[in-house]
């Protein structure tokens, strides 16, 4: 059989931790995993100690329902916890309260754009509030559990297994984390575990008349690693089905050192973890008014922002994607265009994508970084406006006053000022230096006067490095050409 014969199917589930100052059922402080001391934001209750009893946090249920809302979801006007037992080491008290039967949200939707500029919607099965659990670190046979994510409010994304390939699967991601982002409820650094992305994968078969046994990639960090898992597991089922094994219900972890699947327990059914209504949390009744309330307090989101950068601002509906997939750069952008007058868009979309993009990535920093630079976004406005008036040419700017003001956060003012690097528009030294470069080069010039006319940017490198790049480069084109006509 041939690998064309297959299709993937891929449902995604998404651990998002709601940015709260406390816990999901107690007020104890919510910090960094990462850079916190272990088990230095801990309670009796996040530690499982008996005879505690949890309080809802309400300010999480009501980022939930923005979650819920942005992707279009239905919020019922019953809500209820569940207690789900199972037994590790990272959940203390045996159980994690969750929701099982009557979730947060049910029924929403996610439209993605595909590789051919068309557009495919995802449909969202359910949003439910749960807590965190703990993390565990292994050393050698050992493992160490940090209880300071333990309690945290999360909310868990299911999507229905309609993603087909793992572009679309990263397509989704990236528009789920945008929307998160926007909303404020989760900055998205999935390097400190506050985002979560778990796959399950199964293929079919184009004889297939229902889905085949599917397996379940837990807690992928990042979104590339995602694509890769994916790819790779993708490629084992397929094997595994066309040498006549099946595949087995599995939790499956990435091995990103080997760049492979492993398979590290056998998956449970959903009654192994004996589901029943938290008996310590009242039945939640979210009013309609409630919900009005929330729904009003959306901002703009990744989709209403693109369009308006395109039908308000003119630009291409590309540039506008790129800017909108991170809300650090879309502010960033945005800051720019209001920190001076008559600068166009599409100028400053150029600026960012590509030159402040290019320094992100030769620095090997993140673009949701961007306001965190050296280079603010005020100063970024005042480069380009010293462009735009003739005062420095651009490719002094990209190759000396940007690295300047990366290292030092200086003004780009100051840096032309005191590196001497003001652009040159004398018309008449532009035109005696450009007369000198025609002088110099009679072979060049000969080549042109018989016909190739491409070799005049030869000469225009001549005079532009007489003036130490410093020329104006639309006078000294100009000036040139003059000159050349001139010869014929």
């Amino acid at each position: 059989m041939a690998v064309s014969d297959w299709t993937t199917i891929i449902g995604l589930e998404v651990h998002a931790e709601m940015l709260t100052a406390s816990k999901m059922f107690s007020n104890c402080p919510v910090v960094d995993s990462v850079t916190a001391a272990p088990n230095s934001a801990v309670d009796p209750l996040s530690l499982g100690m008996p005879g505690t009893l949890p309080v809802i946090n309400m300010k999480a249920m009501e980022y939930g329902m923005m979650v819920a809302l942005a992707l279009n979801c239905e919020i019922p006007p019953f809500n209820q916890f569940a207690r789900k037992n199972y037994f590790y080491p990272d959940l203390p008290k045996g159980y994690q309260i969750s929701q099982y039967d009557h979730p947060l949200a049910i029924k929403g939707y996610i439209d993605i754009e595909l590789e051919d500029g068309s557009t495919k919607r995802i449909n969202v099965t359910r949003a439910h509030m749960e807590e965190d659990t703990g993390k565990l670190t292994h050393a050698g046979l050992s493992s160490l559990v940090d209880y300071n994510r333990a309690g945290v409010p999360l909310l868990e994304i299911v999507s229905e297994p309609e993603i087909r390939s793992s572009y679309e699967a990263e397509a989704y991601a990236r528009k789920l984390r945008s929307i998160l982002q926007f909303l404020g409820v989760n900055h998205g650094d999935m390097s400190k575990g506050v985002l979560r992305f778990e796959a399950n994968v199964s293929v079919m078969h184009k004889d297939d008349t229902e889905f085949r046994q599917r397996t379940e990639i837990k807690n992928l960090n990042s979104i590339r690693i995602m694509v890769r898992a994916i790819d790779v597991e993708v490629q084992r089922q397929i094997k595994l089905w066309e040498s006549g094994e099946a595949v087995k219900p599995a939790t499956l972890g990435w091995d990103e050192s080997a760049a492979n699947i492993t398979i590290q327990r056998y998956k449970e059914r959903p009654d192994e973890y004996r589901y029943f209504p938290e008996p310590d949390l009242p039945i939640l009744e979210v009013s309609r008014e409630w919900v009005a309330e929330v729904r009003a307090k959306l901002p703009e989101l990744p989709d209403a922002k693109k369009q308006r950068f395109v039908e308000q601002l003119g630009l291409p509906e590309y540039d506008a994607g790129v800017l909108v997939a991170e809300k650090a750069i879309a502010d960033y952008f945005e800051t720019i265009l209001a920190s001076a007058e008559n600068i166009q868009a599409k100028t400053v979309s150029n600026w960012v994508t590509g030159d402040l993009f290019g320094l992100l990535n030769a620095e090997k920093v993140e673009r949701e970084a961007i306001g965190e630079t050296n280079i603010s976004a005020e100063n970024f406005a005042k480069m380009i406006v010293l462009v735009d008036k003739g005062t420095v040419n651009a490719g002094t700017v990209r190759k000396k006053i940007l690295p300047i003001m990366w290292e030092t956060g200086k003004d780009a003012a100051q840096i032309v000022e005191t590196e001497g690097l003001a652009q040159i528009s004398d018309a008449n030294l532009i035109g005696d230096t450009v007369q000198a470069a025609i002088d110099e080069n009679p072979d060049i010039v000969q080549r042109y006067l018989d016909g190739n006319e491409k070799v005049i940017n030869a000469i225009f490198g001549k005079a532009m490095g007489k003036l130490r790049g410093k020329g104006d480069p639309a006078v000294v084109r100009q000036a040139l050409q003059e000159k050349l006509n001139a010869l014929k």
